[in-house]
């Protein structure tokens, strides 16, 4: 499993951008395209100073000649001025084509392993952080693929070509200026490693920030409903101000990075033309060679103070490498084993708890489950009541493997769930959970996610079972019409009737129905309720509800209660026996009354 945010170690090394270099290195086409013009136009920017020298040297120097013998230069001058025009243009376009689709990759890479992870790795890795890394960390990776690695390949270059150069025009003046080099270093190599951590904590703290936005406008109504908007302002605020907090300290340091590197670079250039100088003025050096030294060194200036900001930008992007690799390196709990059993044809729908054990990965101190036995018949309706907490939907969450549990067995069909492959159990088995989910998509997308390759006939029938054809019929749009964020155009109950008629379509030998008529009104609950009476004939059922109705037509009553069976039998039988059964049925009969 990946590390949580807390684990991570706090600094980042450019090592960690191997994972980007291995998904770049997909297009070496454009790889190389993009390397021959970068080296095309270094190398005509490294031949702007040699122009420059022979301008001066042949059209201003004491052997000057006409105007057509001067031409020559500077036409040359121009040429090369087009060719570095043209290189840089060139790649700019493949470098900036490869940062985008390095980064589509990977967000594709990280949303692909993100779908094959089990439930328990979004309990201990927040989803709001999750959404940053792919968004916020992407966008790092983009800007130093499509601009940053360029620029900083590009000055790698010129600085090399340049002090090259230098040396054969001027080999005294190069050597003092290599000097400096050392003083340069310095200061890079120790700011670096705080820029470093620095920014790993600003990018965490920006994490924090989409964690609070996506919580606030996900409960705007509890929000609103609590007069709480002050305190989520306050919350909010604090967030961004740590972000900015962070972000000051890391800016600070770039700074005076930045402030050392100029002077140290600077100061040294200037020094050493303080020295050509004097060599002209003793005519040991000619004009041309000494304005082709200065510009030289104010090209390598500039690569070097370039490539000092570049460092920055290189330690954020291996920053939020490391971020993403977690997310692709993390490995799902449940899995296909290798040589998986297939399940029985034809399905039967039984199900089976041996002895189970279960505890939540976030909850290891408490078992929701305590040796726990139950054998569901195929074809059974069997309802599942108890107070909250007692293990009610650990049971649906076991029989679709999404977890395994601590000890015993569950078994589909005779099928210890471990030996099969969670795609084939999961593909006999329909379930409304509890909190209906909703897509932002059309309605007919919605319903056919139970079987995308259902058709119209097939979409209608499931939403007339499920009492839901009058309300899309009359949606603008019909089945087309988009449901909003979360089904924020529809109502509680008509989401709960969308995931009902989604399950139906399923089609599936095992029916899972948690509180599935929780949301509907009296007249509407009555309506789906015969739909799934005809519908759990011929299958299996397991229903988590409270209501007499669905109680009632049970063929048998499981109690639970922290995690064990504590009474079980038919509705009148548990009634009259009096334990938490009636005491359970009383309290409803109770509130009906209310």
């Amino acid at each position: 499993m990946a590390t949580t945010p807390q684990s991570r170690p706090k600094g980042r090394s450019i090592k960690n951008l191997r994972m980007v270099w291995s998904f770049a290195l997909r297009y070496p086409g454009h790889i190389a395209v993009a390397a021959i013009a970068l080296l095309v136009a270094a190398g005509a920017a490294i031949s702007i100073p040699w122009g420059f020298k022979f301008v001066i040297d042949k059209g201003f120097g004491s052997g000057a000649g006409n105007a057509q013998s001067i031409a020559p230069w500077f036409e040359t001058l121009l040429a090369i001025v087009a060719v570095m025009a043209v290189a840089t243009a060139t790649r700019y376009y493949f470098v900036s084509w490869l940062g985008e689709r390095t980064v589509a990759d990977i967000r594709l890479a990280v949303h692909r392993n993100l779908l094959r992870l089990s439930p328990g790795f979004f309990e201990e890795n927040r989803p709001a952080e999750i959404t940053s890394r792919i968004t916020v960390d992407t966008t790092i990776i983009e800007q130093v693929v499509g601009t940053t690695v360029s620029v900083a390949l590009r000055n790698v270059v010129m600085g090399l070509g340049c002090v090259a150069t230098m040396f054969v025009l001027a080999p005294k003046l190069a050597g003092l200026m290599l000097l400096g080099i050392p003083l340069v270093l310095g200061p890079i190599l120790t700011l670096g490693r705080r820029v470093r951590a620095i920014s790993t904590r600003n990018q965490d703290r920006i994490a924090d920030v989409g964690t609070v936005t996506s919580e606030v406008l996900g409960s705007m109504k509890i929000v609103q409903a609590f007069n709480q908007q002050q305190r989520e302002s306050s919350r909010f605020s604090e967030a961004v101000e740590r972000v900015f907090a962070t972000a000051k300290r890391r800016i600070a340091l770039r700074s005076i990075l930045t402030a050392i590197m100029i002077f140290l670079m600077i100061g040294s250039i200037v020094m050493v033309i303080w020295q050509g100088a004097v060599d002209v003025a003793k005519g040991s050096m000619s004009g041309g060679t000494i304005a082709a030294f200065v510009l030289c060194g104010g090209l390598l200036a500039g690569a070097v103070g370039a490539l000092s900001e570049v460092v920055g930008d290189l330690l954020r992007a291996a920053g939020a490498s490391e971020r993403l690799s977690e997310l692709l390196d993390a490995r799902p709990d449940i899995q296909a084993p290798a040589d998986a059993i297939a399940l029985p044809t034809p399905p039967l729908g039984e199900l089976e708890f041996d002895a189970v054990t279960f505890h939540y990965p976030t909850r290891r101190e408490t078992s929701a489950l305590k040796d726990f036995s139950l054998r569901v018949k195929p074809r059974e309706r069997l309802a599942v009541v108890g107070p909250s907490g007692a293990g009610k939907t650990t049971i649906f969450q076991l029989a679709e493997r999404f977890y395994d549990p601590q000890s015993g067995r569950v078994l589909l069909d005779g099928v210890d769930l471990k030996a099969a492959d969670p795609a084939d159990i999961r593909q006999r088995i329909a379930m409304v959970p509890q909190d209906t989910v909703i897509f932002a998509a059309s309605a007919r997308d919605n319903l056919r996610y139970g079987n995308w390759d259902a058709s119209e006939e097939q979409i209608w029938q499931a939403a007339r079972d499920a009492n839901a054809e009058e309300f899309l019929r009359a949606l603008p749009e019909g089945l087309d019409t988009f449901m909003g964020e979360g089904g924020a155009r529809l109502s509680g109950g008509q989401r709960q009737r969308i995931a009902i008629a989604r399950a139906l379509l399923r089609d599936a030998p095992l029916l899972l129905l948690d509180e599935a008529t929780s949301a509907l009104d009296a007249e509407s609950e009555r309506l789906v309720q015969d739909a799934l009476d005809r519908l759990m004939e011929h299958r299996t059922t397991i229903v988590i509800a409270h209501r007499l109705a669905t109680v009632r037509a049970a063929n048998r009553i499981v109690v639970l209660d922290e995690g064990r069976i504590v009474e079980e039998g038919t509705h009148a039988s548990l009634n009259a026996r009096g334990g938490l059964y009636a005491r359970l049925a009383r309290l409803q009969f109770e509130d009906r009354a209310a």
